[in-house]
Formats: structure tokens, C-alpha cells, sequence
């Protein structure tokens, strides 16, 4: 990693924001809607987010989803390069144990290819599916090994990525192209940077891993509130200084939904709430509209769901989400605040970061 790695990794605040705030994307698709009209929105975020100063934009890996578009995160991200110019994109994340460690080098050697000095690698050790989807991806039923393999794939990719296979390894004489290789064959002009490697999580496996290896650490707070606290402490006690980060740097993914009205914000978390109990009871489908989740008769163990759910979801006003993501980095310490605004529509979404970066004071464009 050259000398200047930190300043990819730690972010810039702007505005009032207490932190730098990021975009997480899970490219959710809602009923009446089609995977274009998704990814078009996309395209329109990263730009409003690229205009605003938000610091980075991630789309997360996810498969066997019908709302959820991101099955190919190194795709989706360079459509979104071709259309920003300085904004930071990355995954968030991509999840190793469905791949060869060579195939991911390769893709995000391509994407720095692309957009020079603005990708983050952000890698996870879960499927993000179902059991059976994962089989189907890995072409194994040993689905344990993938995750207990993870430290072994994570240093086989951070050696693809630098190209310093040491002499006598059977990988020695492979390269990952487009990559550091090309700087130093003969006439090679290619410049040897490539991107940061992050690892994300939703429990302390790879809190501690990160924390071991002086890595950045991204956690999963929208959807495992209740190990935020422990998880981030354990990196933080874990973090040993490496020739990326001599100080640990850590953000947590936040749901948070702003609309003009409080109502409204209600009426769209709980359509995004009952497409999670969906999810959760193996119904996947398209984000509901919020007619059809006002119209729908919770169970009472549905609605046990959904309140603890909408618990870690920070919704209303511009000032009541504002006031909410104080609070949160106060909680947390977090050093970056990836929010992830779940809504049927893409307009809604759209509005949400809009209003967010109003409510900070974020630039506006000349």
C-alpha cells in the first residue's frame, strides 16, 4: 500500500456532520418496479452523494433477492465510476468465501483500472443468501469451511492484490491483472496502487481479524443493533498498528429514512419492515408499497418483528434523523456514519439523502 493509504481510508467531514457520512446501496427493488428503474436511481444517488460530499458509496453483495438488485457488486460499481468523477465506490460487501480470492483481485484491480484511486474492497465472510444459495454459488454443501477459511482466502487475495507471492508458492508465477505486475514487467507504466482492503461484519469474528491486521472495520449496525458496541470495543482492543492505519478507523452501516413529513417516514419504514418479515420467513419478494403494508394483517409475532426491527431504524424529519445520528456517533464513537435509506421507491431514497445533506449543511453544487 503506498505511504498515503490512511488518507483513502479516513473520510472528511463537511457541513455540521459530526463524522464523514457515506451511502451503503442495496439496489432494492420495489414492487411495480423493475431492477432498471433501481440501478437508474443508483446512478442518481451516487451522483446527488458525489455533488453533496458524502465520502463514499458501496453497494453490498446479495443473492436469490427479488427486492434486492446488487447480486454483482463490481458491475454495478463500474456503471457508477462511468458516471461520477471523485466520489469513493466500493463494496460493501463483497462476500469472499462465493469466490476465488484471484477473481475478486482481478475485478476491483479492473475497477481501480477504472477509476484510479477511488475504489474500497470491503469483504464479508457470510453468503448473503440462504444456505442453498450458497451451495448453488460455491458448488460445495460445506458451506462451514468457506467462513472458517475466510483468514486464509483474505491473506491469498491481499497477496494477489499486491503481487508478492513469495518465491517457491505455487501462486508465485500468477498475476492478477490488471495489477502491480504491469508497473514492474518491461516499458510498464501501469501505476502499482491498488485498493484499500476493508472487513466488514456483524459480530466480533471480524472485528477482531481487522483489529489483528490494522485494518479497517465496517459493522453492520442496521441489522445487528444489539453488537455495535461490543464489536467496535473489540476492534478497538484488537487493533494493532500495520502500514495501512496506525489508529483504528471504523463505520457502522445505518438505517436512516428522512422524509418532509413524519408520517410519511412511518408509512415507508413499515412497508421496508414487512419486506424484512418476508425475508426473514422465506418469502422474499419486491419492497412492498406502503399501501400494501398498511393494508396487511400483522401477526402478532410479525408485529414483535417489526418493532424491534424499526427500533434501529432512524426515520422522521430531516432534524428528528439528524438529531438521531448525533445521538448514534455519540453511542458509538463510530469514525463514519454509511447510511442506507430502505423505501419502496427510488424517489423517496433519493429525497432522504437529500434532505440528510440539508440537514447537515453539506456543499451544494456551484
Amino acid at each position: 500500500m503506498p505511504a498515503d493509504a490512511a488518507e483513502e481510508i479516513r473520510g472528511t467531514a463537511h457541513g455540521t456532520a459530526p463524522v464523514p457520512l457515506s451511502v451503503l446501496d442495496l439496489v432494492t427493488v420495489g414492487a411495480g418496479r423493475t431492477a432498471t428503474d433501481a440501478l437508474r436511481t443508483g446512478v442518481d444517488i451516487v451522483r446527488l452523494a458525489e455533488a453533496r460530499g458524502f465520502q463514499r458509496y458501496w453497494v453490498a453483495e446479495h443473492h436469490s433477492m427479488p427486492g434486492v438488485a446488487s447480486s454483482s457488486p463490481a458491475v454495478i460499481l463500474a456503471h457508477l465510476a462511468a458516471h461520477t468523477t471523485r466520489i469513493r465506490l466500493g463494496s460493501g460487501g463483497v462476500m469472499l468465501p462465493n469466490h476465488a480470492p484471484l477473481v475478486i483481485a482481478e475485478q476491483f484491480g479492473t475497477l481501480e483500472a477504472m477509476a484510479p484511486g477511488r475504489v474500497d474492497l470491503g469483504l464479508g465472510r457470510a453468503p448473503g443468501t440462504d444456505g442453498a444459495t450458497a451451495a448453488a454459488l460455491r458448488r460445495t454443501d460445506r458451506l462451514n469451511e468457506g467462513a472458517d477459511d475466510f483468514p486464509q482466502q483474505l491473506a491469498e487475495l491481499i497477496r494477489f492484490l499486491d503481487d508478492d507471492f513469495p518465491d517457491g508458492h505455487p501462486y508465485a508465477r500468477i498475476h492478477a491483472v490488471p495489477g502491480p505486475v504491469q508497473a514492474t514487467s518491461p516499458g510498464g507504466v501501469q501505476s502499482a496502487h491498488r485498493p484499500p482492503v476493508w472487513l466488514l461484519g456483524s459480530s466480533g469474528f471480524s472485528a477482531r481479524l481487522a483489529g489483528t491486521l490494522g485494518l479497517p472495520f465496517a459493522f453492520a449496525h442496521h441489522f445487528s443493533a444489539q453488537n455495535t458496541i461490543p464489536a467496535l470495543d473489540l476492534y478497538r482492543e484488537s487493533f494493532r498498528p500495520s502500514a495501512v492505519l496506525d489508529a483504528p478507523y471504523a463505520l457502522i452501516g445505518v438505517s436512516a429514512l428522512a422524509t418532509d413529513d413524519e408520517k410519511e417516514a412511518r408509512r415507508q419504514v413499515l412497508a421496508a419492515a414487512l419486506n424484512m418479515v418476508r425475508l426473514r420467513t422465506g418469502r422474499p419478494g419486491l419492497v412492498p408499497t406502503p399501501e400494501e403494508a398498511e393494508a396487511y394483517d400483522f401477526s402478532p409475532m410479525e408485529e414483535d418483528f417489526i418493532r424491534s426491527w424499526n427500533a434501529n431504524v432512524i426515520h422522521g424529519t430531516a432534524d428528528e434523523v439528524r438529531a438521531g445520528l448525533d445521538d448514534l456517533h455519540k453511542r458509538t464513537g463510530a469514525d463514519e456514519l454509511m447510511l442506507t435509506a430502505n423505501a419502496h421507491g427510488g424517489d423517496v431514497r433519493l429525497r432522504s439523502y437529500e434532505l440528510i445533506a440539508d440537514a447537515y449543511g453539506l456543499p451544494t453544487p456551484a
